[in-house]
């Protein structure tokens, strides 16, 4: 049997009422996705495709339409199952207690006690560099300081499935390298990473898979060479030929031919019939950034 999801949406609709036109606004329309446990997924999309009405239907803050799913196991809001999870929405907003205080708050709230709880808030307060600190009122902190504080409050419960809405926006680049580094840590520990963020560079260093949403909808979900390797175009490279009998980029003995999927096998034959040799022949990759504007226009 394959492995229970960490988060699965089943077909889910969202409709919100507007107050003043009675008119309905549907914010997630026939919405399906399965992260798989143990791995970091990326979740994509431009302002308003949904991202956040999803991550809110599947901790319990809002109720789908229609439509259901599951997080690890049990149905979306299940109480149980969210002390598995940890979660750190986009605006962070923590009470104004002391730092360490805080950090045990929320591990009292997922069911923690010393001295386990003593162990993890100190070991938290150490890994976001907040040890220092720990004495100040949160109500104090600078924004970065806030932000790392909301990420050790997400891992505190040291959780199955960790939900994360932008997490490194309020970081320096230090600071998002620490981050980036707690997430695989969290993979390797066999821990599944949901990563909503706009930071697309970010995205491609480290997760397994990604989704992009637009208006709603999955639009292209998959590994990030899956995505991002076109089987439309290839670029073949060959030497020993003629670049004048072939339109493509030179260099060091090397000719490049970018042709169309069509085109591959008759262009390489030609290169055969002129003498030459063909050295590889590689899909066109695109970026991450390329795709993401091409399926935010195209839908």
């Amino acid at each position: 049997m394959p492995p229970t999801p960490a988060l699965e949406f089943d077909s889910v609709t969202k409709e919100y009422r507007t107050f003043f036109r009675n008119e309905s606004v549907r914010a997630l329309e026939n919405f399906s996705l399965r992260v798989e446990p143990g791995e970091i997924f990326g979740f994509l999309g431009p302002n308003g495709a949904g991202k956040t009405t999803a991550i809110h239907i599947a901790i319990g803050l809002m109720f789908p339409s229609s439509g259901g799913g599951r997080m690890l196991g049990s149905p979306f809001g299940n109480a149980a199952a969210r002390r598995k999870v940890g979660f750190l929405s986009e605006n962070v907003a923590l009470y104004h207690r002391r730092a360490g205080k805080l950090l045990r708050f929320y591990g009292e709230l997922n069911g923690m006690r010393d001295p386990e709880l003593r162990r993890r808030t100190q070991e938290m307060l150490r890994q976001v560099q907040l040890e220092d600190a720990a004495a100040r009122n949160a109500g104090k902190f600078s924004r970065g300081m806030l932000q790392r504080l909301g990420i050790a409050q997400a891992l505190i419960n040291d959780p199955d499935l960790v939900i994360l809405d932008e997490p490194t926006s309020a970081l320096d680049p230090i600071g998002r390298v620490q981050v980036r580094e707690m997430m695989l840590r969290a993979r390797r520990a066999g821990k599944t990473v949901f990563l909503s963020s706009h930071l697309l560079s970010e995205v491609e260093q480290i997760c397994d898979r990604i989704a992009i949403v637009i208006r709603g909808r999955v639009a292209r979900v998959g590994t990030i060479k899956e995505l991002l390797e076109s089987q439309d175009r290839f670029v073949i490279t060959a030497r020993g030929i003629d670049a004048l009998m072939f339109e493509g980029a030179q260099q060091n003995g090397y000719i490049r031919i970018t042709v169309p999927a069509l085109k591959q096998r008759a262009t390489i034959e030609k290169i055969w019939l002129a003498g030459g040799e063909v050295m590889a022949v590689n899909p066109i990759r695109q970026t991450l950034e390329d795709l993401f504007v091409e399926l935010a226009h195209k839908n």
